[in-house]
């Protein structure tokens, strides 16, 4: 498995489905993203707030491979970092090939356990038309693939910036596939 390279970091203070590039962001554990609207040890996604507020937070980070970008541009979709709303924009590690509870060593310090799959949503649709059927699909089985990254909460704080290494860790075996989250 190689490892791969964070390309842009991105958070927001509000709701707004997309996020703004920063120069770097601090990953604080337990909680997330610094300063980020989905920060927090309960959940803050506003679906899940309305299921219930008391859930873990097991979306604290979302990370996107820059590698889906090429696949829907070639669909005829322009996506940029931080427009489907991800904290992490990675290069060059397979992400969604990663099992349940692989260890991202992200720079010098941060560390994020990845907890599943992002579940897409319509509001991908609403920021561009027809963008859902791009990063949700169907495998040769008939069940869904989910394309849109995936979700960690983070073990060990610290900044991250565009340029850091990525190491993934794997877990002990038996590894369990990445389920949506």
């Amino acid at each position: 498995m190689s490892d791969g390279t964070v390309t842009t970091v991105s958070s927001n203070g509000t709701y707004t489905f997309t996020k703004p590039n920063r120069e770097g962001i601090t990953l604080l554990a337990g909680l997330g993203v610094e300063g980020d609207v989905h920060a927090g040890v309960t959940v803050k996604h506003r679906s899940r707030v309305a299921q219930d507020p008391t859930q873990p937070n097991l979306r604290q980070v979302h990370l996107i491979h820059a590698e889906l970008f090429d696949d829907v541009a070639g669909a005829g979709f322009e996506v940029a970092p931080g427009d489907l709303g991800e904290n992490v924009t990675t290069r060059g590690i397979d992400l969604l090939g990663l099992p349940t509870g692989t260890r991202l060593h992200l720079g010098k310090e941060a560390v994020v356990e990845i907890t599943g799959l992002r579940n897409p949503c319509a509001q991908i649709d609403n920021f561009r038309h027809g963008l859902l059927k791009q990063v949700l699909g169907r495998d040769e089985n008939g069940e869904i693939v989910r394309k849109a990254g995936i979700m960690g909460i983070v073990l060990t704080g610290g900044e991250v910036r565009p340029g850091d290494p990525i190491r993934a860790e794997l877990p002990d075996a038996p590894h369990r596939p990445l389920e949506k989250v």
